[in-house]
């Protein structure tokens, strides 16, 4: 008697499915996808490991074909700490920085309440204001700016930048406005029901409901003011005592531009507070993001 040859899916048990490749083709998309993630992190990382490297080799071993220290040196901090003011510079910029957030988030919160949750006549004008101030370089207005603070005597200091943001910032009255508006009005209208006034309602039913977003923007502020350099240029370069860190950075690179080890372990000093802040914030961060420009 012969045999009789089967085909692949006769000898399936039955309730079975047929193999087919996605199981495979999964697979290579999977191997795909995470080697082109690994590269995209070796390119990110691969400056934050020159600079650390770099930071702890000796001024003659820097930039040149040496890749791992040897020794490694750690003197190099100990001199930017004995060399410059960097307990000023630092107490600087974490003055520039936290009030000119909190400066920010006592202007832009309201303004940006009011125009996502408020119905008022001129609002859309009001918007395209506020868009129109937040694409104009400041640059543009950097003469007569400059003049009316001098005519205040606040030149040499760091106030001609953090008191501005008593009048709100464009660009966060922007990102806070489109965060509120993907807030119900429903909730509000409730709470106005009960009594709330509006400003009560910004306070007990928006802010709270509103923290992803608020924290959004005070992160970007807080990081642009300490970062920012043009500033500082403008209004503080002539008082040393004035001066920020990244002013301080700055300046220092310009002077001991060979000292291409010492610039470096700066430079990695400067950058620990701001890496340290992102890494305790960013779960807000990356979630008011996400969450901001639902609505338009």
């Amino acid at each position: 008697m012969t045999a009789v040859s089967q085909s692949p899916l006769a000898r399936a048990p039955r309730g079975a499915a047929p193999r087919t490749g996605k199981p495979r083709r999964s697979l290579l998309l999977w191997i795909a996808e995470h080697a082109a993630l690994v590269a995209l992190g070796v390119l990110t990382l691969a400056p934050i490991v020159f600079v650390v490297l770099t930071s702890l080799m000796s001024s003659n071993q820097a930039l040149t074909a040496s890749i791992i220290p040897a020794p490694f040196d750690f003197s190099n901090y100990a001199r930017v700490f004995d060399e410059l003011p960097l307990a000023q510079w630092f107490g600087n910029s974490a003055m520039y920085a936290v009030l000119a957030t909190a400066f920010m988030l006592l202007s832009s919160v309201p303004a940006a309440y009011a125009l996502a949750q408020i119905k008022f006549k001129g609002a859309n004008l009001v918007f395209t204001v506020i868009i129109v101030a937040m694409l104009l370089p400041p640059q543009v207005t950097a003469v007569p700016v400059y003049v009316m603070w001098s005519h205040l005597h606040l030149t040499g200091t760091l106030w001609p930048l953090i008191l501005p943001n008593l009048l709100g910032d464009a660009f966060s009255i922007f990102l806070l406005r489109q965060f509120f508006m993907t807030i119900p009005k429903e909730y509000g209208d409730a709470a106005r029901m009960d009594g709330c006034s509006e400003w009560g309602v910004l306070m007990r039913v928006v802010v709270p409901m509103a923290r992803p977003g608020i924290a959004s923007a005070a992160i970007f502020m807080f990081f642009n003011s300490w970062n920012d350099y043009y500033g500082p240029l403008l209004y503080a370069s002539e008082n040393q005592a004035a001066w920020p860190v990244a002013y301080g950075l700055a300046t220092f690179r310009g002077q001991h531009g060979t000292d291409w080890s010492m610039t470096m372990a700066m430079t990695v000093v400067v950058m620990v507070p701001v890496v340290v802040i992102f890494f305790f914030a960013q779960k807000a961060f990356v979630e008011g993001i996400a969450l901001t420009g639902v609505k338009g």
